[in-house]
């Protein structure tokens, strides 16, 4: 028997969220920040409300108040604008690599905010984890000394770190709402779409592109953002949620190794020791609550 659709499905996603930073790194090269979030934050936006009108979803809009997406709107702008926005930053200044290492505090930060939004305890397993994560973003960025971290694109380092803080405040409060998911992450492209279509106007730059960057800012906006999340969602649905979600974790080190085939970015010591630092955090805090791994079943944006 072929391997499970999930499995498949699951693969798919991990790879696509591997090839995001080095993909996005190429396109900041070209376009900016504002730029680049608005039109692939509109082309995922499109691509959901049309994938929700084929699926025939749109009774699933209709059980929300007003309220309710005035704070999906505000989910957005913290989870996929300000979160997209920062990460970019941190791509545009940082080696795609270590940018993705160090937004993978996230599931930290996750961690922290379920202690403090949701009542869940603080235990050691989640100080050490804690520890663990900071000091392998500490090793990534520091390259082993104090000199390499002030010599190093201290924004760019700080933009990665804010990112997570946000992507952990935003899957906390995610699951806290616990909403359709396919409602919910249509407004949240929306609201990045909006947020960043008035940067974008503000900054009063060209919508035009070269044929080369309209068609992988549609790849980012269609494969990276949406299809992704559809996939993944998929995946979990008809899959072991448990077992699935630990997929997500291989992200980092796809990114590492996009970054070297195709950016030629060296890959140091640090970088891998820093990485496995961050990946044992994460998973030292697993083992010891199934709750809180239950934060992380949800989409991961890379």
């Amino acid at each position: 028997m072929g391997m499970k659709k999930e499995y498949i499905l699951a693969g798919g996603t991990i790879m696509l969220w591997g090839m995001m930073p080095p993909f996005t790194k190429l396109l900041l090269s070209g376009l900016s920040n504002a730029k680049t979030v608005f039109i692939s934050s509109m082309i995922a936006f499109i691509f959901m409300a049309v994938l929700n009108l084929a699926c025939g979803n749109l009774k699933r809009f209709l059980q929300y108040r007003p309220k309710d997406y005035v704070k999906m709107i505000a989910l957005g702008f913290m989870g996929k604008f300000l979160y997209s926005v920062l990460y970019f930053y941190g791509l545009s200044g940082l080696a795609a690599g270590d940018a993705c290492i160090i937004n993978y505090l996230w599931p930290v930060m996750t961690v922290v905010f379920s202690c403090l939004w949701l009542g869940e305890r603080f235990t050691w397993r989640k100080s050490m984890a804690i520890f663990a994560s900071f000091s392998g973003v500490v090793l990534v960025a520091s390259k082993g000394s104090m000199e390499g971290l002030l010599s190093g694109n201290l924004r760019g380092i700080v933009s990665c770190v804010a990112a997570a803080v946000c992507y952990g405040a935003f899957n906390v409060l995610n699951k806290k709402e616990n909403r359709d998911q396919f409602v919910s992450m249509t407004v949240y492209f929306f609201s990045a779409a909006l947020f960043s279509g008035i940067w974008f106007l503000a900054e009063g730059e060209s919508i035009a592109l070269t044929g080369s960057q309209t068609a992988g800012i549609i790849w980012l906006g269609v494969f990276m953002d949406a299809a992704a999340f559809l996939m993944w969602a998929l995946a979990l649905q008809n899959g072991d949620t448990a077992k699935l979600s630990n997929f997500a974790y291989i992200t980092p080190f796809m990114a590492v190794l996009y970054s070297a085939l195709f950016l030629n970015e060296p890959v140091d010591r640090y970088s891998v020791i820093g990485l496995l630092l961050i990946m044992g955090g994460i998973f030292v805090q697993m083992g010891g609550s199934e709750r809180g791994a239950s934060l992380f079943k949800r989409k991961r944006i890379a």
